[in-house]
C-alpha cells in the first residue's frame, strides 16, 4: 500500500525517459518480428544482415518519434489524440522503411528489409506502443482507486461535457472522485458505454446508487429539462447524495475545466423552470437608439434589468441610484459586458423632485423603468414614514416628470404583496399601483395624442434578491446554523432574478398603457423545505448537524402570498408567463386627493396617521401581527 501512495506522488518524467522506453519497446517489438519472419530459427541472429536490419529500423523509428515529438506526451493519461498520433507516427515509419529499401533497390544494393518483415515489425511496434501506454495509464488509475477517501461518482449527461469531467479527475492526480457510471435521458444512448463506463436511464438512479455505493453526481449538461433534473437531485437528496455542476459554458469553451470549478449545485438551480422565450425582435424595435432611465439600479432587480437592456442598443442607459459604490461597481461590470454601450450613472433619491428634474432635463429618456423602493416588510413596519416617502413619493414624483417631459413608457415593478397587503410595505406599492394607473387612465380620457404609457408588474421574491431568504440562509449554514424560520406553514412564490427581469422587459414592450401584468410564479415553495433541501445541498443533515427553528411571524407577514386580490382576474396575452390583472378603476381626481392628504400625514410624522390615511386608499389592507392591527378595529370612511 506504501508503494501505490508513493506511485501517486510521482511527478511527470522527463521526456528523455519517455524516448528511452518507446525505443526500448522498438527494440521488442523488431525481435519478435525478426523471430516470426524467420520462423522462430535463432541462427538467423548470427547473419550479418540482421544487424543492418536492426540498425535500419530503430534510426528510422528514432527519426519517426523525434518527427511527430512521441515523447511530449504523458504516458499516464494515454487518450484516443495519443492513440492516432502513435498510429500515424507507425505509419510514416513504415513508409520511410520502404522509400529506403527502394533506395537500395534503384542503385542495386544488396536488398535490405524484407516487406514482410517491415510489415510485421509495424504491427508489433503499434501493438506494443498501446498496450504499454495503455497498461500505464490503467496502472495509475488502479493504484488512484485504492485510496480509501475516494468517492464514487456518477455523470448526469453522456455526451461531450460528461466526457470531459471524467478526463478531468482521470488527469488530476490529487482527485479524489472515481467515475463509475453515466446516467441520460437519451433512450438512444442507455446500455451503451463509454470508456467502458455504462450508461443508465436516470430513472434507474436509486438503484444504482445503492449498487454502486454512488457519493455524488456531477450535473455535465446545459440541456437537461429542469423537471428531470429536479426530480434526480431529489432522488439524490433523498439518498443523501451530494450533487455538483459544472460552471457555466463561456467558462469551458476552450476547455479549461478543471476539478475546482465543478461546484456544490446551488438552490437557485434546483428551483429553475424552463428558459423563457420572449419576442426579442418587437423589444428591439422598440429600444434601439432611446435613451432609457433605470432607478434603484444598484440593486438586484434594477442592476439585472440594466444588463438585459444592453442588448437592445439603446442609446444611453442611465443608472440612478443612491447607492454609490454599488452603482459605480455595477457601471464598470456593464461597460465590460457591453463594451460599446453607453452608461451614465447619476445618484439621485427619486424622492428628490429638483435633483429628479435635473436627470430628465439633462437627458430626456424615453423609457423609464422604476425598480428604485424600500421592499423589506419588518423594516418598512417599523418605519412606514420612510416607505411612503420612498414607495409612494418616490413613485409619484417620477411618475409627474415623465408625463411632463413626454417619456413614451413607464414600467413600474410592484410586487406580489400588494395585494391584499398585511403590511406597510405591500400597501405602498399598491397605493403607487393605484396612481400611476389612475394617472394613466386620466391621460387617455384627455383625449392626448401621444402621452406617457404607464404599466405595472407585478411577481413574487426573487431568488438571490438583497434582502431574500436564500441569501440568509447561506449565512446561517456557513456559521453552521440554525437555520430560522418564522412559521412552519408559511409559502412563498420563487423567480430568478433574468426570469423576472426579462418578463419586466417583455410586458413593458407589450404594454399599451393602464396595464397590470401579473407573472407566471410556478408554485408556491414552503420555506421549510426550502431550508431543508440548502441543508442537504450544502452535504448536512437537517435537524441534526444543522437545526432549523422557528420564530414567529414577522410583524405585517403573512403566510401565503397572492397574484391577484379576490375582486380581480386575468387575461391572458401573447406570453404564456404573463397576464394581464383586471382591477378596479379609480377616480384619478379623488387617488390625487388621497394622495396629498397621505403627504401631509407624513409630515406630522406620526406613524398612526400615516397608516390610517393609507388604509383609506386601500381599504383591502388589513394589518396582520402588527401594532396597527387597532387601526382596522376603527370605522374607516371611505369617500
Amino acid at each position: 500500500m506504501k508503494f501505490l501512495k508513493l506511485l501517486n506522488h510521482i511527478k511527470i518524467v522527463p521526456r528523455w525517459i519517455i524516448f528511452s522506453f518507446d525505443m526500448a519497446v522498438a527494440v521488442l517489438a523488431f525481435l519478435i518480428a525478426f523471430v516470426i519472419y524467420h520462423n522462430f530459427n535463432p541462427t538467423f541472429f548470427s547473419d550479418s544482415n540482421f544487424a543492418i536490419d536492426f540498425l535500419t529500423c530503430l534510426t528510422v523509428t528514432a527519426l519517426s518519434f523525434f518527427i511527430f515529438k512521441l515523447f511530449s506526451g504523458i504516458v499516464r493519461y494515454t487518450s484516443a489524440i495519443d492513440s492516432i498520433r502513435i498510429l500515424s507516427t507507425v505509419l510514416f515509419t513504415l513508409v520511410m522503411l520502404f522509400v529506403v529499401k527502394l533506395f537500395f533497390v534503384i542503385f542495386q544494393l544488396d536488398p535490405i528489409l524484407p516487406s514482410n518483415l517491415i510489415i510485421l515489425y509495424s504491427l508489433f511496434l503499434f501493438t506494443s506502443l498501446i498496450t504499454y501506454r495503455t497498461s500505464i495509464k490503467i496502472f495509475f488509475q488502479y493504484t488512484k482507486s485504492t485510496r480509501r477517501s475516494r468517492k464514487n461518482v456518477i455523470v448526469y449527461g453522456a455526451g461531450d461535457l460528461g466526457i470531459a469531467v471524467k478526463r478531468t479527475f482521470e488527469h488530476d492526480l490529487r482527485a479524489d472522485k472515481a467515475i463509475l457510471a453515466y446516467i441520460d435521458d437519451d433512450e438512444g444512448k442507455i446500455g451503451k458505454s463509454i470508456d467502458g463506463l455504462k450508461i443508465y436511464r436516470s430513472s434507474e438512479l436509486p438503484k444504482i446508487i445503492n449498487k454502486l455505493a454512488i457519493d455524488e453526481l456531477i450535473i455535465a449538461s446545459y440541456s437537461i429539462n429542469p423537471e428531470n433534473k429536479n426530480e434526480v437531485i431529489e432522488m439524490c437528496l433523498e439518498h443523501d447524495v451530494n450533487v455538483l455542476t459544472l460552471p457555466p459554458i463561456k467558462k469551458i469553451m476552450n476547455g479549461d475545466l478543471s476539478p475546482n470549478q465543478i461546484q456544490k449545485i446551488k438552490i437557485e438551480d434546483l428551483l429553475e423552470r424552463p428558459s423563457i422565450k420572449i419576442s426579442n425582435e418587437n423589444i428591439l424595435g422598440q429600444l434601439e437608439g432611446k435613451r432609457i432611465l433605470v432607478t434603484g439600479a444598484a440593486g438586484s432587480i434594477g442592476s439585472e434589468i440594466s444588463k438585459q437592456l444592453g442588448k437592445y442598443n439603446p442609446q444611453m442607459i442611465i443608472l440612478c441610484d443612491q447607492a454609490e459604490s454599488p452603482l459605480h461597481n455595477l457601471q464598470l461590470d456593464l461597460q465590460d459586458l457591453y463594451k460599446n454601450q453607453v452608461y451614465h450613472s447619476f445618484i439621485a433619491d427619486v424622492k428628490n423632485e429638483n435633483r429628479m428634474r435635473l436627470l430628465f432635463e439633462t437627458f430626456k429618456p424615453h423609457y423609464v423603468y422604476h425598480a428604485a423602493a424600500y421592499k423589506h416588510v419588518p423594516m418598512m413596519e417599523n418605519h412606514p414614514i420612510e416607505g411612503v416617502r420612498t414607495n409612494v413619493l418616490g413613485t409619484f414624483t417620477l411618475a409627474n416628470l415623465a408625463v411632463e417631459f413626454k417619456v413614451q413608457k413607464f414600467v413600474f415593478v410592484s410586487t406580489d404583496k400588494a395585494v391584499n397587503p398585511t403590511n406597510v410595505m405591500g400597501a405602498t406599492k399598491r397605493i403607487a399601483e393605484i396612481y400611476v394607473q389612475s394617472l394613466n387612465t386620466n391621460l387617455e380620457l384627455s383625449n392626448i395624442q401621444s402621452h406617457t404609457k404607464f404599466i405595472t408588474t407585478r411577481f413574487g421574491n426573487v431568488l438571490g434578491s438583497n434582502g431574500s431568504v436564500i441569501p440568509r440562509f447561506k449565512d446561517q449554514i456557513d456559521k453552521g446554523g440554525p437555520l430560522t424560520v418564522t412559521h412552519p406553514d408559511i409559502t412563498r412564490y420563487f423567480m430568478t432574478i433574468p426570469e423576472a427581469c426579462q418578463l419586466v422587459i417583455e410586458a413593458g414592450s407589450m404594454g399599451n398603457g393602464g396595464e397590470i401584468f401579473v407573472f407566471d410564479m410556478g408554485k408556491s415553495v414552503k420555506i421549510v423545505d426550502l431550508a431543508v433541501k440548502m441543508i442537504k445541498l450544502s452535504g448536512h443533515i437537517p435537524y441534526q448537524e444543522i437545526d432549523i427553528k422557528f420564530t414567529g411571524l414577522r410583524p405585517g407577514e403573512k403566510l401565503y402570498e397572492e397574484l391577484l386580490n379576490d375582486l380581480e382576474n386575468t387575461m391572458p396575452t401573447h406570453h404564456e408567463k404573463i397576464m394581464i390583472a383586471k382591477v378596479r378603476e379609480n377616480d384619478f381626481g379623488i387617488v390625487k386627493r388621497y394622495m396629498q392628504d397621505l403627504f401631509v400625514a407624513v409630515n406630522t410624522q406620526n406613524n398612526n396617521n400615516i397608516v390610517r390615511q393609507m388604509k383609506q386608499i386601500v381599504p383591502e389592507f388589513k394589518s396582520q401581527n402588527s401594532i396597527y392591527e387597532q387601526l382596522d378595529l376603527e370605522e374607516v370612511k371611505v369617500d
